[in-house]
């Protein structure tokens, strides 16, 4: 998370929540999954209207350009077209300490795209390789990434880094289950099915035929969302509630202290190699690429450049929403899903550059998708 001024808050539900993907109800019948984790746009929309709610200004006035802000609201939220300096600069889960006296909350992140854990609970990690002349392959990179295990085994799935995960994984160290480097989502929620009917429109009356059902998510005790804000210094909400999600459920918020590890930018400039971990889903203008990326495979970002070496990457997702502010979805776009690895070698540039990589994100024009928080990384070693 940035070095620079943030405020990190811990959000923890009140109840169950209702987190909706894209997907939209359809014909009689149709089940309504939930995102889980939601994207970082529901954070950014439930603290900026806490924001706007907490400093008297009316939120409706606010999308329509009616409201009068204060100088330094309006240098953090600006307006629904130009957005403020406010940015979600991480949004993920999180737990709280427990009974066991617990000095700090936890960061958990979904298992990297580059480690595979078999039914044995055995990890093992993808290594980017140079195959035989004789290997046919459509990677379209030097190096395809490689899982190399001793014996075949299905993987497992819906599994989280903890805290000690997440730096062993960071370090480039092996993960162990002995050493409870992940837990399994299970551990961390489940789905509550709910039973609806439609009403018909003006008249408060059922509509025949339109029963559906939807998830809703319960969140397990002391497990919640953190949230790591820059960019609205003195503004944020230090505790009360939020409107967190569909059909306004009720959060509790308060501030917290939970960081993920940072790598050392000095020893992989040095290494002049580096692995490139999407903390939330990436919009990039050329599919899978990264931002800045040129057809010989070489990356620029802030005065810096590497060479795009291997990437693992789960199948793409489809980003929308709802935007409050003009009452119509969002445009639909491809994103790169939270968890890709990217490996990166080559580096030519100074340390500085990483740290504003790992600051500020993959560049992003979308000031309204920047500033909920898309985009974001965590930089980490490749040996």
């Amino acid at each position: 998370m940035p070095s620079s001024s943030s405020t990190a808050l811990f959000i923890e539900p009140l109840d169950v929540l209702i987190l909706r993907g894209n997907k939209l109800f359809a014909d009689a019948g149709s089940h309504g999954e939930a995102l889980m984790p939601p994207w970082p746009s529901v954070a950014a929309g439930a603290l900026r209207s806490r924001i706007l709610i907490d400093a008297g200004i009316d939120p409706a006035a606010f999308a329509a350009s009616r409201a009068s802000l204060a100088p330094e609201l309006s240098a953090a939220l600006g307006s629904v077209a130009q957005p403020g300096s406010f940015r979600i600069a991480h949004f993920g889960l999180a737990r709280r300490p427990g009974k066991d006296g617990d000095a700090a909350f936890e960061a958990l992140l979904p298992l990297p795209a580059d480690i595979s854990v078999d039914e044995q609970g055995h990890a093992t990690t993808l290594q980017p390789t140079h195959l035989h002349a004789a290997l046919a392959n459509s990677h379209p990179l030097p190096l395809p990434p490689t899982l190399l295990q001793p014996a075949a085994g299905k993987p497992k799935s819906g599994l989280w880094l903890t805290a000690a995960g997440i730096a062993a994984w960071q370090l480039g160290q092996a993960l162990s289950a002995v050493q409870r480097h992940w837990v399994a989502a299970s551990e961390l929620w489940s789905l509550d099915s709910r039973l609806g009917i439609a009403l018909e429109p003006g008249r408060n009356t059922v509509a025949d035929g339109q029963l559906y059902t939807s998830e809703a998510v319960a969140l397990k005790p002391r497990v919640g969302f953190v949230a790591q804000i820059t960019g609205a210094d003195g503004l944020i909400p230090q505790g009360g509630l939020l409107r967190f999600g569909g059909d306004g459920h009720a959060a509790s918020v308060k501030a917290c202290a939970v960081s993920l590890p940072r790598a050392d930018t000095r020893a992989l400039a040095s290494a002049r190699r580096f692995r490139l971990l999407l903390t939330s889903p990436g919009i990039f203008p050329d599919g899978w690429r990264l931002p800045g990326m040129q057809a010989d495979g070489r990356w620029h970002f802030h005065g810096a450049s590497a060479r795009l070496a291997s990437a693992a990457l789960p199948r793409l997702e489809t980003l929308s929403g709802w935007d409050v502010a003009l009452h119509r979805p969002k445009p639909a776009l491809r994103a790169v899903s939270t968890g890709s690895v990217y490996w990166l070698d080559d580096f030519q540039g100074d340390p500085a550059a990483l740290d504003a990589l790992a600051d500020e994100g993959l560049p992003l024009d979308d000031r309204s998708r920047r500033a909920e928080g898309f985009n974001n990384c965590l930089l980490a070693a490749w040996h």
